[in-house]
């Protein structure tokens, strides 16, 4: 079966989905976006991305496009017509189409929304968590309100194709005090000698991951205690584990950072408790 987009009001063929050459977003990175894991046909943690999506808009001054029950019922909408049962739903929403011009346009200009669906094998996925990843680390060189999800990620994609091109799967950006601060499209943590699962505090500096916030309701469930704090490449490099989350990974252990083994080089036994626990504690929305 062809795949299906919603775009701006309309289910479409995704092979001719299109937006106008003066969207926003197109122009301007002016807009946000959001992606949901759909596993086993519900969509996991759909509130808590909707509630993020709210704040993105909220700091961007962008409306929403329409009424959040409404966007709820073609989210899913959108994932049964694609008959999604594991993969991802991704929606974006801009400030909309207008002569270009750097200041907002007028109220008469409506956001634009676009929602996708991709299928995904959860082997893939597995298999990396039981392989691990390889990280390199990079300068941190993007604009200081990371923590709004916008489309605006050029930075991103130039730091992940570095890790592609060092034979790595991601790349942390590191402050100038030598700060780890997340990957390019992950939150980052270490499990210290003594236990401790240390990630930043997402007060300012990255992105508050929406699977890292249901990992702290995993990590209490397990009784494992869990400190919101940064640490260096140095501490990440003698620590006994080291892993990244992210909606489409879930928790993925690192097993070097620019070379060097982390721990024994395998995957450790806290990323793995804490990737096998998770959806029995995420929210799951059924499509």
């Amino acid at each position: 079966m062809s795949r299906i987009a919603y775009v701006n009001g309309r289910y479409v063929p995704h092979a001719s989905a299109a937006v106008h050459i003066e969207d926003r977003g197109y122009q301007f990175a002016d807009g946000v976006y959001e992606v949901c894991e759909v596993k086993g046909g519900f969509i996991i943690d759909m509130r808590g991305h909707l509630n993020r999506l709210d704040r993105s808009l909220g700091e961007l001054s962008i409306l929403w496009p329409l009424h959040r029950s409404a966007l709820e019922r073609i989210l899913a909408e959108v994932v049964r017509r694609n008959r999604i049962r594991n993969g991802l739903v991704y929606l974006q929403v801009t400030r909309g189409v207008a002569r270009r011009d750097h200041v907002f346009p007028g109220p008469n200009v409506r956001p634009a929304l676009v929602i996708t669906a991709t299928r995904s094998d959860p082997q893939v996925s597995d298999q990396m968590a039981a392989t691990g990843i390889d990280v390199i680390t990079v300068p941190e060189n993007r604009w200081e309100r990371v923590d709004i999800k916008t489309v605006g990620l050029l930075p991103n994609v130039l730091a992940r194709q570095q890790a592609k091109d060092a034979g790595a799967q991601e790349a942390w950006f590191v402050d100038k005090d030598g700060i780890v601060l997340e990957g390019s499209a992950t939150n980052a943590w270490i499990v210290t000698q003594d236990g401790a699962i240390v990630t930043r505090d997402a007060e300012r500096g990255i992105l508050r991951g929406i699977t890292r916030t249901t990992l702290f309701e995993v990590a209490k469930k397990l009784g494992l205690k869990v400190v919101e704090r940064g640490f260096t490449v140095d501490e990440a490099l003698m620590a006994r584990e080291a892993f990244v989350t992210s909606a489409t990974k879930t928790a993925i252990s690192v097993i070097s950072i620019n070379g060097s083994s982390i721990g024994n080089g395998h995957p450790g036994s806290v990323a793995s408790a804490l990737r096998g626990s998770f959806f029995d504690v995420a929210e799951k929305t059924p499509a």
